[in-house]
C-alpha cells in the first residue's frame, strides 16, 4: 500500500483520506478517532503498530480493508481536488458541523460536504425535523407531507429529507412553496444529482436552502450508502416523521436510527386499505411512533422531545474556508473537477466510481 500519512498533514485531509479508504460509519474508525484524530489514524494506518481501542484481530481487518480500498487510487490527483475548495469539507469543531452527529459516537460522519445555506445545520437540533417516507408514495400521502411540512416551515423549522422521489420530494417541495428553509441528504455526491429526475428540485435547494452527503463530490449512490445515509438523517434533527411507508419502506431504517438515538418519532394514520401506509400503522400501533395527522401535531412532538437536545457550540475549526454560501463551480467546472479513472454513468455527470 502506498505510504498515507504523506496527505494527511491535517485533521481535515486526514478525515476526507479516511473516506477514500475507509466506508463511512465504520465504528472501528470512529474509535480511532475519538481517541488519537484523523492524523494519527491515518499513521497507524500506515504502520503495523498496535491500535489504541481496536484488538489485533479488527486492527488487522482494517488494515487488509484500507489496503484493498487503496489500491489503483491516484492519491495525488484525488486528495488535491477534494481539497480544492470548490466544496469545502466540514468537520467536527468547524462552524457549521451540525451538532446533532455527535450523538451517533464512534459512528459518526468523517467529514460533511454541503453546499448552499450551509448555516442551516448550525440551527439547534430542536429547529430541525426529518420526513421521509415511500419512494412509490399515493395522492394521499403527497397531500398529507404537504400540509405538514409546510405548516413546520411557516414556523421557521428547517425540513431534513433525503431528496429522493415520493415523500421526499414532496416535502422539499412544499417547505419551498412555504419559503421556509429545507436540506437534502444525499447518499452520493453532493455534485450529482440523483434521482436524475429530481435535477430541478435539487438545484432549487442548492440555491435557497442546502445540500449535504458525507460522500465526496463524484461519489456513486449504492445501497450501502443509502443504508448510512439513513444515520445522518435520523440524527440532524429532533424528530423523524413518516407520512406514509411501506411494510418494507426503506424509510423505516431511519425510524430504527432515530429510536436508538433517542429522538422524538411520529407516523401519519393512512387508509387501512392502503399497503403504502402499513408501515407507519405498524409503528403507530407497536406504540414506537406518536400519532400526527397535522402540522400542529408534528410541532408539538418536537417540542416534547427537543427541548432536551444540545445547542451547537458555534466554534469554527483553524483554517476552515466555509462560509455561509460557498463558492460554487460552473457547470463546466464541475464536470472536468470530477475527472477520474473511474466513471459514473448517470445524470449526465462524469466522476469517480468510489
Amino acid at each position: 500500500m502506498a505510504s498515507l500519512a504523506g496527505y494527511a498533514p491535517d485533521d481535515r485531509a486526514a478525515r476526507v483520506m479516511l473516506l477514500i479508504v475507509a466506508e463511512p460509519g465504520d465504528a472501528r474508525v470512529g474509535r480511532l478517532l475519538a481517541r488519537v484524530g484523523g492524523v494519527e489514524t491515518i499513521r497507524l494506518l500506515d504502520t503495523d503498530m498496535p491500535m489504541p481501542e481496536l484488538r489485533r484481530e479488527e486492527a488487522e481487518v482494517l488494515r487488509h480493508r484500507v489496503r484493498l480500498a487503496s489500491e489503483g487510487a491516484d492519491f495525488d490527483e484525488l486528495m488535491p481536488r477534494l481539497l480544492d475548495g470548490w466544496y469545502t469539507p466540514l468537520i467536527p469543531g468547524d462552524r457549521d458541523w451540525p451538532a446533532g452527529l455527535a450523538d451517533l459516537g464512534e459512528r459518526a460522519p468523517y467529514v460533511l460536504w454541503a453546499e448552499g445555506a450551509t448555516s442551516l445545520l448550525s440551527r439547534p437540533v430542536s429547529d430541525l425535523v426529518t420526513i421521509t417516507g415511500s419512494r412509490a408514495s399515493t395522492s394521499y400521502g403527497d397531500l398529507v407531507v404537504g400540509e405538514i411540512a409546510a405548516g413546520l416551515a411557516e414556523e421557521d423549522k428547517v425540513v431534513v429529507a433525503g431528496g429522493a422521489y415520493g415523500i421526499e420530494a414532496a416535502t422539499h417541495r412544499a417547505a419551498l412553496r412555504a419559503r421556509g428553509s429545507t436540506i437534502a441528504v444525499l447518499a452520493g455526491g453532493i455534485d450529482l444529482n440523483y434521482p436524475c429526475g429530481n435535477t430541478e428540485l435539487l438545484d432549487t435547494i442548492r440555491a435557497v436552502g442546502a445540500v449535504v452527503s458525507e460522500q465526496p463530490p463524484g461519489a456513486v449512490p449504492t445501497r450501502s450508502r443509502f443504508l448510512a445515509r439513513s444515520r445522518v438523517l435520523a440524527a440532524l434533527s429532533a424528530v423523524t416523521i413518516v407520512p406514509e411507508a411501506g411494510a418494507r419502506s426503506g424509510a423505516l431504517v431511519t425510524t430504527e436510527h432515530a429510536l436508538r438515538l433517542g429522538r422524538g418519532l411520529g407516523a401519519v394514520p393512512g387508509p387501512v386499505t392502503s399497503a403504502a401506509s402499513t408501515g407507519s400503522h405498524l409503528l403507530i400501533q407497536d406504540h414506537r411512533a406518536t400519532l400526527v395527522t397535522s402540522a400542529s401535531d408534528a410541532q408539538a412532538l418536537m417540542n416534547r422531545d427537543g427541548s432536551s437536545l444540545s445547542r451547537p457550540s458555534g466554534r469554527t475549526a483553524t483554517g476552515s474556508r466555509l462560509d455561509h454560501e460557498p463558492r460554487r463551480p460552473s457547470a463546466t467546472n464541475r464536470t472536468a473537477a470530477c475527472r477520474s479513472a473511474w466513471t459514473f454513468r448517470g445524470c449526465g455527470a462524469a466522476g469517480p466510481r468510489w
